[in-house]
């Protein structure tokens, strides 16, 4: 059972991460290339973020249950692992409910990122929170994979 539970650990975090590096390095690029306007790249992709925010609380919850499970202890709950694992549960709810609802209240308000002039302060506004939106998902996925790696590292010393 222990074997089980450390599977789905690993498989939780690889989904995670699979989904953010997938997000991040092909269908964004790729619906700014390949749909006609930005608003609908943006909105493509805004959808997408959704997803892959379920997805990461989703895989994150069911990391730290498989872990109480194995461990039958809450310490293990506050190794750096489990940490790294509430701290990327941490900025996907805040980029979720904070970052993404402020995002997309500015679309409606411009109509159009896209025809939205250069100098506009909700256009400014709006670039301000991607750069934060970018930079807590960057924090995800390099937090993911430390948390990968202290997990080998549990698992070589057996624990």
């Amino acid at each position: 059972m222990s074997t089980f539970l450390r599977t789905i650990e690993f498989l939780g975090l690889s989904l995670w991460l699979g989904s953010d590096v997938f997000l991040s390095f092909v269908m964004a690029p790729g619906a700014f290339r390949i749909l006609a306007s930005r608003d609908q790249a943006g909105a493509m992709v805004g959808y997408g973020l959704w997803w892959m925010h379920m997805i990461g609380v989703v895989c994150g919850v069911t990391i730290l249950l498989a872990r109480l499970a194995r461990t039958q202890t809450f310490a293990s709950l506050a190794t750096p692992a489990a940490l790294c694992v509430v701290l990327m549960i941490g900025l996907t709810v805040v980029s979720q409910h904070s970052i993404s609802p402020k995002m997309a209240a500015l679309r409606v308000q411009v109509g159009s990122i896209q025809a939205t002039a250069a100098d506009s302060p909700l256009l400014a506004e709006f670039s301000r929170l991607h750069r934060i939106s970018v930079s807590l998902e960057r924090g995800v996925l390099l937090t993911g994979l430390v948390a990968i790696y202290l997990m080998m590292k549990e698992l070589a010393a057996g624990q």
